[in-house]
């Protein structure tokens, strides 16, 4: 997973609900999808891309999948998104005591 994979994976609105509803805890894709005005495969679908983007875990709890957000890949794009904010203020800094970038 790059950091760019997790931004890109979360721009699509119905991923972000995605990661909404499972900030409650996992879920299996059948409740993911009763809460979302797309279908079960789409829910799939988009599952399957933010698990590749490192931001989901998939658990088997006997014929279920249950998704979980990847307190790893919420680790990471945290501390990629702290350091783009120290970067900003930094330069906001620079800005405000006149001094060049």
């Amino acid at each position: 997973m790059t950091d760019q994979d997790a931004i890109a994976a979360l721009a699509d609105p119905s991923r972000r609900a995605i990661v909404e509803a499972l900030r409650k805890g996992a879920q299996p894709v059948g409740q993911l999808a009763g809460g979302l005005p797309i279908s079960r495969p789409a829910v799939s679908q988009h599952l399957k891309v933010l698990s590749d983007a490192g931001l989901l875990t998939c658990t088997t709890q006997g014929t279920r999948r249950l998704y979980a957000l990847s307190p790893d890949g919420i680790a990471a794009l945290r501390r990629y998104l702290d350091a783009l904010w120290d970067d900003a203020f930094a330069a906001f800094s620079d800005a405000a005591k006149g001094e060049p970038e």
